[in-house]
């Protein structure tokens, strides 16, 4: 599929890469960007050759938030036009988050509004030092409602009280300090962060990935009960057993790359039948 708003990049190695591509207003989003943003997600996580995927901005910014004339038409809308597109881009936040892929956020410039809830639907969080992040809503007399889920949950809810009602801007350091991203680096090692954390992900399972996002969202924040127990040692017998599993193992043992592990990756066997990178 062609798009407007972004681009959609793939890779041997089983990277996909999302592009916001808006550089001209910092990648700020509207509705056709959130409709393809949710196309490319299920497209990338439908792809058995994938086994992680980078969200990223072209040009200055990572996101400036929305788009000011999408703004504008929305506030000529009523509470039903304005709900049904709200709830577009909360679909697409959802999708995000709940992708069974790795995902990763690669933060650069500003991240604001909309553009930080992309960041905390994302699994992994990298930030460049001269990222900044601001929960501007409050100061246009809005809430960052549709957001809230992701955001809250990466910078706890004490983090959240301040930067959404104050609408400060804050910098990546403060972002990591809270939480709200796992990683920070100068700004020309970006990339190189990025794809040290890619070369973990692409070696994990794929479906061992989807089974320990929907593990981290079953258990987090849940009692610790006898259910809990007996769902975590069914999570864990069903993965043991699994073809999976199973592969992992047995890899481990014979000292060789499981076989999910993408080729461009596995080692080569040269003419004397040494394993060579």
């Amino acid at each position: 599929m062609t798009y407007e708003t972004i681009q959609l990049e793939r890779n041997s190695a089983g990277v996909a890469v999302v592009w916001l591509n808006r550089p001209d207003i910092r990648n700020a989003f509207n509705e056709t960007m959130i409709a393809e943003l949710t196309d490319a997600f299920r497209a990338v996580d439908a792809d058995p050759a994938m086994r992680a995927m980078v969200l990223a901005g072209r040009g200055p910014a990572f996101c400036a938030g929305a788009d000011l004339g999408w703004m504008k038409k929305m506030s000529g809308y009523g509470f039903a036009e304005n709900h049904a597109d709200a709830l577009g881009l909360a679909r697409m936040l959802h999708l995000l988050h709940t992708m069974k892929k790795p995902t990763v956020a690669r933060v650069h410039g500003p991240a604001f509004a909309g553009g930080m809830g992309l960041v905390a639907a994302c699994d992994v969080a990298v930030a460049a030092h001269g990222a900044e992040f601001c929960l501007s809503e409050a100061k246009l007399g809005l809430i960052p409602a549709t957001i809230s889920p992701y955001v809250i949950a990466a910078m706890g809810a004490r983090a959240a009280y301040r930067y959404m009602l104050t609408a400060e801007r804050f910098p990546a350091a403060e972002a990591y300090r809270i939480g709200f991203v796992q990683e920070i680096c100068v700004d020309e090692e970006l990339d190189g962060t990025v794809n040290a954390l890619l070369g973990h992900l692409v070696q994990g399972g794929p479906a061992a990935h989807a089974a320990t996002k929907e593990l981290i969202r079953a258990v987090a924040n849940r009692a610790i009960d006898e259910d809990l127990l007996g769902d975590t040692a069914t999570r864990i017998a069903t993965a043991r057993a699994s073809d999976e599993g199973k592969e992992g193992i047995r890899s481990f043992l014979e000292k060789r790359k499981p076989a999910w592990v993408p080729a461009a990756l596995a080692p080569r066997q040269t003419a004397k039948g040494r394993k060579k990178r």
